[in-house]
């Protein structure tokens, strides 16, 4: 135990409680945690599992009689709590009087004295808007533009309200560039071009979008399920205008999984070899074999460098395959041409995904075309770093399926971005037939749950009458059924569960698959070599949701991602097991096979059945308990609301 933990745990027993919430407390509060939860009982809210009346009891136990009911200390806290709960919910901001109602109910006489104190000590920020209506106004038309109404207020935790007002920031930054990488004609003859070299073709729909990515400083564009393939060939159209332009390109991926499932994709359509690894693969589309390989280990950015290096978790730079712009060398992606004089135009160098996190790490970017897919599973966060990580006059462009679940983290980036209408929305369209894993998911996203035709037993229903009977399937097919008929590997399958708790939940699943897949005592608190993790927090070169393995303990713990890189994990509470993750987790992520697990009396909704199903791109599995209520879940609970500020801040901005 540190010195830090010890001394927060020394606190902690003064107060009544349990020392293990100090290496949490440690965490959440940062290395003067000890002095101020010991001059501020009520901080223990920080920690979820924290509840109000053990907050109280271990005031009074430290402050006795100065433990006061209005008590700014306590006001503040509780005022940061409500805020705490509303972000979990993937909120970012909560309306001055939602969050007056809620912290009343908590037993507060006094609200509006709560606000003021959490807005004093800097838990919460004030953010003020006026609620402009959505249509223009035609002055040709005569009469008074509507004049907008008072001011609206809103409160924030300080770091989540800050990061959306800077992701608006940066937005409008890259939105007042507004010049194009291309015009008109000439990128849609580079289209062209790059399909006649690459042996491929897009849809009428692609070729416009991609042309508005190469028009507009900001897309966003749009797809379906099934457009694996679609995206790939963007994206090859793409890394073609910018290479001709000699901008340079960098694409990501939300998690190291994602952006060698997007590698393997990228190089199926390329007829390449994605690495070594795994053999061929049908994607979610049904359009043919697919290399489901990863990048290769150590080399997630493409090419030789430190990617590969324990510790690192970095692929080189997105410049270094992009090319830099003016700087660019003969020869490199970004660069029309190579070789000697005379020699020709030359095919750029090839195109790479890397995880958000190894992108953002090389900020700033020196390209001047950055393209994020999943972009759905960003938070405001995130999508803050990313956009400040361009430069000046770069064009961003976010891939997104909008029927999937908003962010885990707080904010809904890209629905917020097409909304505020001042950035370009465009659509991926993919002309083949879906396959049946994207029939399923498409008819989710319209309120059905239906049968599927499934001859290459692509989509796989199983009931279940329990939890219980739920948890055996699960193990089952991870472990037996689908290595065995399907010839994917326990290592490429991935459960999805819609809760954490509970037989049929993700801890008890991962303790099943242990158990089968790699037994051990635990050794490294409750870990062991070789187990699959999931990582729930931030690190260099590692981000939430990504999955990987456990492969060494030296003090930290050394985890290999997908694409082979090796990051060093410092926090031991950042480590979850990793068989099976919640939708939320895996939101991001990408895997040949997915088991999709919804057990009984569990909330359902569409977007998150819609986001389990479209985690997998060759099978998934559906284990059902819960009688009825999956159809009824998805036919009734259509969307999932959020309070955000992004949509105004554009708009005002």
């Amino acid at each position: 135990m540190s010195e830090a933990v010890e001394q927060v745990n020394a606190v902690l027993d003064r107060m009544g409680a349990p020392g293990a919430l100090a290496p949490r407390l440690l965490a959440a509060l940062g290395p003067g945690a000890a002095a101020d939860l010991d001059a501020n009982p009520w901080l223990l809210l920080r920690l979820p599992q924290v509840t109000v009346e053990q907050a109280d009891f271990c005031a009074r136990r430290r402050l006795g009689d100065a433990a006061r009911p209005d008590d700014p200390r306590r006001l503040a806290a509780l005022t940061a709590h409500v805020l705490r709960l509303a972000a979990r919910r993937g909120n970012t901001v909560v309306e001055e009087k939602r969050l007056a109602a809620a912290v009343g109910k908590l037993g507060v006489a006094a609200p509006a004295a709560a606000l003021e104190a959490a807005a004093a000590d800097g838990s919460a920020v004030v953010l003020e808007s006026t609620d402009e209506p959505d249509d223009d106004f035609d002055f040709e038309e005569g009469g008074v533009p509507e004049l907008p109404e008072d001011t609206d207020r809103y409160y924030a935790l300080a770091d989540v309200g800050r990061a959306e007002q800077r992701l608006g920031e940066e937005l409008l930054r890259l939105i007042s560039g507004n010049d194009p990488i291309m015009d008109t004609a000439t990128a849609g003859e580079t289209v062209e071009a790059a399909e006649e070299r690459g042996g491929f073709s897009v849809s009428d729909r692609t070729r416009e979008a991609v042309v508005t990515a190469a028009l507009r400083p900001v897309t966003v564009l749009s797809h379906g399920p099934g457009d694996t393939g679609e995206i790939a060939r963007a994206l090859l159209c793409l890394h073609t205008i910018a290479a001709d332009s000699r901008v340079g390109i960098a694409v990501a991926a939300p998690t190291a999984q994602a952006a060698a499932a997007l590698d393997a994709e990228i190089a199926r359509i390329r007829g390449t070899d994605a690495g070594p690894g795994d053999g061929p693969a049908r994607d979610a589309s049904g359009e043919g074999d697919r290399a489901a390989a990863p990048a290769p280990a150590g080399d997630p950015g493409g090419g030789s460098g430190p990617a590969g290096e324990e510790g690192s978790g970095t692929p080189r730079a997105p410049e270094e395959d992009a090319g830099a712009g003016e700087d660019a060398g003969d020869g490199e992606q970004g660069s029309p041409e190579g070789g000697d004089a005379g020699d020709g135009p030359a095919a750029p160098a090839p195109l790479r995904a890397v995880p958000l996190a190894a992108l953002t790490a090389g900020a700033p970017l020196a390209v001047g075309l950055v393209v994020l897919c999943e972009a759905m599973s960003v938070g405001a966060a995130r999508a803050a770093e990313l956009a400040a990580a361009c430069p000046d006059g770069a064009h961003l462009v976010l891939v997104a399926d909008p029927h999937q679940a908003p962010s885990a983290a707080p904010g809904r980036v890209a629905l917020d971005i097409a909304a505020s209408r001042t950035a370009h929305v465009a659509e991926i369209a993919g002309a083949e037939a879906p396959g049946p894993l994207a029939e399923l998911a498409a008819a989710v996203a319209s309120g059905g749950v239906p049968e599927v035709e499934a001859p290459g037993r692509e989509v796989v229903r199983v009931p279940a009458s329990s939890a219980e009977e739920a948890a055996h399937r699960v193990v089952q097919l991870v472990t037996d059924s689908i290595p065995r008929a399907l010839g994917i590997g326990a290592e490429d399958v991935q459960v999805v569960a819609a809760r954490e708790d509970g037989p049929a939940g993700t801890r008890s699943l991962n303790a099943g698959c242990k158990e089968r897949l790699n037994p051990g005592p635990g050794a490294h608190g409750g870990f062991d070599v070789g187990d699959r993790v999931l990582l729930a927090a931030s690190g260099p070169g590692f981000a939430p949701g990504d999955t990987g393995y456990l492969r060494e303990v030296d003090g930290e713990a050394v985890v290999e991602l997908s694409g082979g890189a090796r990051v060093r994990v410092a926090d031991p509470a950042a480590l979850r097991h990793g068989w099976a993750v919640t939708v939320a987790a895996a939101h991001g992520g990408l895997w040949p096979a997915v088991v999709a697990v919804f057990p009984p009396e569990v909330p359902v909704s569409r977007p998150q059945v819609y986001t389990a199903l479209t985690r997998a791109t060759r099978h998934v599995s559906v284990v059902d308990a819960t009688a009825g209520a999956l159809e009824t879940g998805v036919r009734d609970n259509a969307a999932l609301e959020r309070s955000t500020l992004l949509v105004r801040i554009l708009r005002e901005g």
